[in-house]
């Protein structure tokens, strides 16, 4: 239940989905594709929260101190996605890196590298891990391929 991320990056990576339900920056996969009407009420929030809120990422991972009832009964009933782009900036993919494969349970796929920066990756499906066709999916930025994404990605090569 682990992704590798590996080749033409500074630092080899793994990850490990079944710990990101606990984490803050995951995302609602109902969420991860709203359209832009949607965003511009998240634009009216003060610019200080937002920098804050970055500012605490960078020192830590945003994890959850406890999660309440309420967020235990959400957490188990919602499909949740983690945007790559965390990782992808930390492996430090080379400046001549063009495109990723995906190696899947169904073979291999390619990706340009900006694509892959911006990628989701569904880890969650109404509250459980993606035991059978995952570790994760891949959902490209655009959500063009949600219905039929890239399954049973284990590791992903920046060629």
């Amino acid at each position: 239940m682990i992704v590798q991320v590996q080749g033409n990056v500074g630092f080899s990576i793994t990850l490990d989905p079944t710990v990101w339900i606990f984490d803050d920056r995951k995302v609602l996969l109902s969420d991860a594709f709203e359209t832009e009407s949607d965003d511009a009420q998240d634009d009216e929030k003060p610019d200080d929260a937002l920098t804050v809120q970055q500012y605490q990422q960078k020192i830590n991972p945003p994890i959850n101190d406890s999660v309440d009832r309420y967020n235990r009964k959400k957490v188990l009933e919602n499909s949740y996605v983690m945007p790559l782009q965390h990782f992808i900036h930390n492996s430090e993919p080379s400046a001549d890196a063009t495109e990723a494969i995906l190696h899947t349970s169904d073979g291999e796929a390619r990706i340009s590298i900006s694509d892959l920066i911006n990628c989701y990756l569904l880890f969650s499906v109404d509250g459980k891990p993606l035991k059978e066709t995952g570790p994760v999916h891949v959902i490209l930025p655009d959500g063009s391929n949600q219905d039929d994404p890239y399954t049973g990605v284990d590791r992903i090569t920046v060629v």
